[in-house]
């Protein structure tokens, strides 16, 4: 029996770092590695001994036998990958016993530099990747900082309540929380309450890992109307994120559009047709449930400009949405290539994968059905969005020429896009921060990971082999001589910190949080009921009993 790896892979590595035949690619040494969109178990070469499955910190991987009804075709597609491939790379096949190294950098012994303290902003996936690497590999001592009082960043507040597996990777950053050389202040924003030049003058070095917060525009004629959010939005407000208001999304439109077909905008519009009920026993903010369950939404809308063949979307949230009850996938037939593309795909590839969805060319002018379901247009673009005072239909073109699709709302989900932090380079072409292997240009002691150092691309995985070559290249810095000396003392950092934010949260504060949110979700038979306010969330820190006014 053999294992095989599902549609949850976060592509981080972890399984490729314990497995004892060298079964699992891409690995991070292989070109491949980064571009799939998954890992994948040789069948030929495993040896079922489980180490994978262990490791995993997200829960994707399973022995074949065993697989889950609706995740059963991974057997096939984990085999595929193998059998595709021409020419494997030297050492990528059979049972060859670690002849590949450990997926991370080398590191320099303690001996090779004095202990030095490193503050890392930002408490997402790349910022705890790099925490990680730091605490397990050296003797350096790591401040925590997040502009929230509370941590996870994307992990809390990117990922799709229904996608719980996915959220585990959280229980394995949070570990270090309370790891002995780590100090964190929660609450506390650089660049607004501590300037970047006094966090480095309390630190050898400061990684950033403030991903990248806002959204890319479509830049169309009536892309302010109301009724027209980002994607980032709508997600931080099904995630109860705190600068989000409990009634900033209205779902009293029959009809949605969304701007996109990547991942994002396929968990938009799955939330959006989702039974509620299907969702009440996840995280999902409780306003964001009480308003699905009263939600007059039955059709979502998903504009494509490329064809089925070129999706941004990966095959795998694809797939796992055409196992959703109760929700049927249709695809505008209006332009003969889409049919085309997707009869003469390949078995196991995007296109392919709408072959068991409806095709028919939609009548626009119809309101939506009873049932609930999901529209795929492909080289479909939005050019304008139409309304007086609110959203009533978006322009799109495609077919002939223009077509106006009747929605009461439009959701962008075309990226995510970094901004500037102040005291630091800034690219506004790219969102990111100018860096060299990590290193801020110009700015000795000071370092970038994640989506603000090479752009939002790559998932929660892709930030583990980011984060290692950013380490690698601050601990190149630190044996080398080359960090500035720090000023000022962990304990003066807080002073300071305390002394400009009223919200500070340390470890016990966050710990206090994880607690309250945990029985709150006990009450309501959840896994967790999010507190969606800073005061709560500070409320709670304290350990007080909160209560919403009224």
């Amino acid at each position: 029996m053999t294992y095989a790896i599902t549609q949850t892979c976060c592509s981080d590595a972890t399984c490729v770092a314990v497995c004892p035949v060298n079964c699992i690619h891409p690995t991070p040494q292989e070109r491949a590695f980064g571009s799939t969109e998954m890992l994948y178990i040789d069948p030929q070469s495993c040896i079922d001994c489980g180490a994978c499955a262990d490791a995993c910190p997200v829960d994707a991987i399973f022995p074949v036998d065993g697989l889950p009804e609706a995740q059963k075709g991974y057997a096939a597609i984990n085999a595929a990958y193998f059998a595709e491939e021409e020419e494997p790379e030297p050492g990528s096949t059979g049972p060859n016993f670690h002849i590949w190294g450990a997926p991370t950098f080398e590191r320099s012994l303690p001996s090779d530099f004095a202990p030095i303290r490193v503050a890392v902003v930002g408490t997402g996936p790349a910022g705890m990747y790099a925490a990680e690497d730091l605490l397990l590999h050296t003797n350096a001592e790591v401040t925590l900082i997040d502009r929230l009082p509370v941590a996870g960043g994307l992990v809390r507040y990117g990922v799709a309540p229904d996608h719980p597996a996915t959220k585990k990777v959280g229980d394995t950053f949070a570990r270090f929380h309370t790891h002995p050389r780590v100090r964190m202040h929660l609450g506390v924003e650089v660049g607004k309450d501590i300037t970047a030049d006094e966090l480095a003058a309390h630190h050898d070095a400061v990684i950033y890992a403030v991903g990248a917060s806002t959204d890319r525009r479509l830049g169309l004629p009536g892309e302010e109307l109301t009724g027209s959010h980002s994607a980032t939005a709508f997600v931080s407000w099904y995630n109860a994120h705190p600068e989000v208001a409990p009634d900033a999304i209205d779902l009293s439109a029959e009809r949605v559009v969304v701007a996109g077909n990547g991942n994002v905008a396929l968990d938009v519009a799955r939330i959006l047709v989702t039974d509620p009920s299907e969702l009440a026993d996840t995280d999902i903010a409780d306003h964001a449930l009480a308003a699905l369950r009263t939600s007059k939404v039955r059709e979502v809308v998903l504009l494509g400009r490329r064809g089925p063949e070129h999706a941004a979307y990966s095959a795998s949230e694809l797939r796992a949405l055409t196992h959703r009850s109760g929700v049927q996938l249709v695809v505008d037939d209006h332009d003969p290539r889409i049919g085309a593309a997707i009869d003469g795909a390949r078995p196991g590839g995007k296109a392919a994968s709408l072959r068991s969805a409806v095709r028919e060319s939609v009548d626009w002018s119809r309101a939506p059905g009873s049932g609930r379901r999901i529209v795929f247009r492909f080289h479909s673009a939005p050019v304008a969005v139409l309304g007086d005072a609110r959203v009533q239909a978006t322009r799109v073109t495609g077919g002939s020429g223009e077509l106006d699709i009747p929605a009461g709302a439009l959701l962008r989900a075309v990226g995510y896009r970094g901004v500037p932090v102040a005291g630091l380079p800034f690219d506004e072409a790219t969102g990111t921060i100018p860096h060299e292997n990590g290193r801020v240009t110009g700015m000795p002691g000071t370092y970038v990971v994640g989506w603000i150092k090479r752009g939002p691309s790559g998932g929660i995985g892709a930030n583990r082999v980011c984060a290692a070559e950013t380490v690698g290249t601050l601990l190149t810095d630190a044996v080398a001589g080359a960090l500035p000396s720090p000023t000022g003392s962990a304990k003066a950092l807080l002073r300071l910190a305390r002394s400009r934010s009223r919200h500070v949260v340390d470890a016990r504060g966050l710990a206090a949080i994880d607690r309250a949110e945990l029985a709150r979700g006990r009450g309501e038979g959840r896994p967790r009921l999010k507190f969606g306010t800073v005061p709560e969330l500070v409320a709670a820190a304290k350990g007080n009993r909160w209560r919403m006014p009224g």
